[in-house]
């Protein structure tokens, strides 16, 4: 990101913020980790998500007004999750998508074995059934061609 673009989206977030009042403040609270939707941010300010996550700027200009908000009353203390989201980054699961895959195909997996089964049980009686008629065929004399 060059500096000027840098320097015109951390104008953009301070415009932003500026126009925002508490209440708007307290609309767009993200409840489980006690932060601000970052969503919504970037809708409301016209902000890129890259510019949130990589803009120095921006996000020193993110976290100071989200500790403002906090010593106001408006933004919740930090849950949990939002300490360990500020604490770490989030590890990418390079697994994610096989589980996925996986959990997708098993099920599809189970419902052709339970499809299966239910054939094998009919033709199991229709075999018994043919077994017995072609005994009693053979006890009488009959040979079936």
């Amino acid at each position: 990101m060059s500096r000027k673009k840098g320097d015109h989206y951390f104008e953009l977030f301070n415009v932003w913020e500026s126009t925002m009042s508490d209440d708007d403040f307290a609309d767009i609270i993200y409840h489980p980790t006690g932060k601000l939707n970052k969503g919504q941010i970037k809708k409301l300010s016209g902000l890129s998500d890259e510019a949130l996550k990589n803009n120095s700027k921006v996000r020193k200009a993110l976290k100071e007004l989200e500790d403002r908000l906090r010593k106001k009353g408006i933004l919740p203390s930090l849950s949990e999750t939002g300490k360990k989201a500020q604490s770490s980054p989030k590890k990418y699961d390079n697994t994610a998508n096989r589980k996925l895959l996986d959990s997708k195909r098993l099920s599809s997996l189970e419902a052709e074995n339970i499809e299966l089964k239910a054939k094998v049980k009919e033709l199991e009686g229709r075999l018994e059934r043919f077994g017995e008629l072609s005994e009693t065929l053979s006890e009488m004399g009959f040979m079936p061609r």
